[in-house]
């Protein structure tokens, strides 16, 4: 979104707190700031930095990388080649909403029998990966292969796969990470069954384990291995695009896989976007953390008074990024009237309390420095647990408090 002179940024308040922060550090002792400015980028990449994640499907015809486009989005954007290869030049398909943006890949398929039923003026898959690596290079891959074909085959898949890895590589200068999506998997034997049932699962767990060794055996892509999943992406649609059947299976799990190798700038749009409460949580968990220990580094430092404004802004700044993972709009004055209904008073009452604590810090230098630190850790990790349970899993303000008063009090 744009902003012209009229309108504020709402990210502005943030990015003037973490630049404050960073200036912070200039005044801290050498060995006071090692962490800490790690810390301070993790923060600036999850909330002021993020974008749309962009995933590379790589896969043979007819492996289920189109149904797996539909099974992400849970709606009918690719179109499925059930006999002739569908998927032409490469799209990059992008899922947009008011929360963020999502872009996926969907390659040409590897080994195809004949020309693809869209038209593609590379004469390879290869070449078609190729020219869409050099539009916009992915954060990772997604290896799509049939459950029936993991022990077929598989070792020109894996050549292939080996190719665009490096293609990645040199486009991104880093390896990528691989997640393995092992597809229809409910055409297992016995098909009729419910993924239930256990000697469908026992198949499910064999094709799962026979390409995870395949993938692994290979010393170029086994450091870049996150994970193999097993799931099914079917989904059956009408000509109107109504949803007729939905019979997808671990899609979940796959979501979180992607989600775990995403880099920080697109982790938090991928768990915005997805809306999968586990992973919003994960997020916030991590973001508590990161704070958390931000706060607990300035209150160790023995300066009276320095840490006063720095770490009341950053827990602000916490509560606005849980926030703003879990859906809403990122902005510092929600995160005030949160606070304040906690009862933690950002004006005198809390400054009152922020300056006793400077002031053991002058009078024992060294003891109180330890206490300030595991105070301000402590309250910070009490207002994510609070912030994570009001904002991320939608319990009502008075529970959210009680938990805040939980936490401080245990820390």
């Amino acid at each position: 979104r744009c902003y012209n002179d009229d309108m504020e940024d709402p990210r502005a308040p943030i990015a003037e707190t973490i630049r404050r922060l960073e200036q912070i550090l200039e005044l801290m002792p050498g060995e006071s700031v090692k962490n800490l400015r790690s810390r301070i980028a993790t923060l600036r990449g999850t909330l002021l930095e993020s974008r749309p994640p962009a995933l590379l499907l790589v896969g043979r015809r007819g492996s289920g990388k189109s149904s797996l486009v539909n099974a992400l989005f849970g709606k009918k954007l690719a179109d499925v080649g059930h006999v002739k290869a569908q998927t032409g030049r490469g799209k990059w398909y992008e899922y947009a909403t008011e929360r963020g943006a999502l872009s996926i890949l969907d390659s040409r398929g590897l080994q195809e029998g004949g020309d693809p039923a869209e038209a593609d003026e590379a004469k390879t898959p290869i070449q078609s990966i190729a020219t869409e690596i050099d539009r916009k290079p992915p954060d990772l891959l997604v290896f799509v292969v049939r459950a029936m074909d993991v022990d077929s085959a598989i070792a020109r898949d894996l050549d292939l796969l080996e190719e665009v890895a490096r293609m990645v590589e040199r486009a991104t200068r880093h390896a990528p990470s691989i997640v393995v999506a092992v597809t229809h998997c409910d055409l297992l034997e016995p098909k009729d069954a419910p993924m239930t049932d256990a000697d469908k699962l026992g198949h499910v767990r064999l094709a799962e384990r026979t390409l995870d060794d395949h993938v692994r055996a290979r010393p170029k892509l086994a450091p870049m291995l996150a994970q193999t999943v097993a799931i099914s992406g079917y989904m059956s649609f009408g000509e109107d695009g109504v949803l007729r059947a939905d019979q997808r299976w671990h899609i979940d799990e796959l979501v979180r896989e992607i989600f775990n190798k995403l880099p920080d700038q697109g982790r938090t749009t991928f768990a915005r976007v997805t809306g999968v409460v586990a992973l919003q949580d994960q997020l916030a968990q991590d973001l508590t953390y990161v704070t958390a220990a931000l706060c607990a580094g300035i209150g160790f430092v023995p300066i009276p008074v320095a840490d006063m404004v720095p770490i009341t802004s950053a827990q602000v700044v916490l509560v606005s990024g849980i926030a703003y993972i879990a859906g809403r709009p990122l902005d510092v004055k929600t995160a005030g009237e949160f606070l304040s209904a906690l009862g933690v008073n950002v004006g005198a009452a809390f400054a009152l309390r922020e300056a006793a604590r400077a002031l053991v810090k002058f009078v024992f230098p060294g003891a109180g420095s330890a206490i300030s630190g595991a105070v301000a850790f402590a309250g910070t990790m009490a207002i994510g647990a609070a912030a994570r349970a009001y904002f991320v899993h939608g319990e009502p303000i008075d529970v959210a408090r009680r938990i805040f008063k939980e936490r401080r009090s245990r820390e």
